[in-house]
């Protein structure tokens, strides 16, 4: 069995700890391989790498729109869609509605996973407090049908191994939660970049005149006063 090949100390409080340590180690399970997944995820989308989108933008703003489509061409980032598709807009309504769906769907992609981390790290201290209640409801009933000859030891024991699941819960729920925590920043800063980005594409600088750049207006030639 599969449970042969863990540590004897490991294999000892999954066998203390009943059902709910067996689920919890399910949930941690889980929880583990959708952080590892989210991690690489992030990392093939070049998740906050942002210096060749910044230098397609600024030839665009420059007014350099092929250059500018060169260049994102060629970065390595999952906005790289969103971005070529504004570049390449007609200004239309419905091609803005296009490519505000495709980021959408492109921040979407990068939130998945991001619902069941947060059912995970809810869910397991209360199984936990869970467990540890079934626990204490069996010392306790072991102890009044002891009556007066009950063993502070075996009490003792009973107690702790009931408090071994909110211990467990909490070793799941609380790594579970600070990942989420930090994917979601990731993610949140991720798309107020691309949102900067797209309002940068459709209205793009324009050259200042003398009087917005802090120059003069050129002066009138005076008119002679009538005598």
């Amino acid at each position: 069995m599969m449970i042969d090949l863990l540590p004897g100390q490991v294999r000892e409080l999954l066998m203390l700890g009943g059902p709910v340590i067996w689920l919890l180690t399910g949930l941690s399970v889980v929880a583990l391989a959708v952080i590892l997944f989210k991690l690489w995820q992030f990392w093939r989308a070049g998740l906050g790498r942002h210096a060749a989108l910044e230098a397609a933008l600024a030839d665009w703003d420059a007014g350099q729109a092929d250059k500018a489509q060169s260049a994102t061409g060629r970065a390595r980032s999952g906005l790289v869609p969103v971005l070529s598709a504004a570049l390449a807009s007609d200004g239309s309504a419905a091609a803005a509605e296009r490519v505000d769906a495709m980021a959408e769907d492109a921040m979407a992609r990068l939130e998945g996973g991001f619902r069941l981390l947060d059912a995970i790290s809810q869910t397991a201290p209360l199984l936990g407090l869970f467990g540890t209640v079934l626990g204490m409801i069996e010392a306790f009933r072991a102890m009044q049908g002891a009556g007066a000859a009950v063993d502070p030891s075996v009490l003792a024991g009973g107690i702790w191994v009931a408090l071994l699941t909110t211990a467990v819960g909490l070793a799941v729920a609380i790594p579970t939660g600070l990942m989420l925590t930090w994917f979601e920043a990731r993610v949140a800063a991720e798309r107020l970049w691309l949102a900067g980005a797209l309002a940068r594409v459709r209205a793009p600088l324009r050259p200042a005149s003398p009087a917005a750049a802090g120059g003069t207006a050129p002066l009138q030639p005076l008119r002679a006063h009538a005598g």
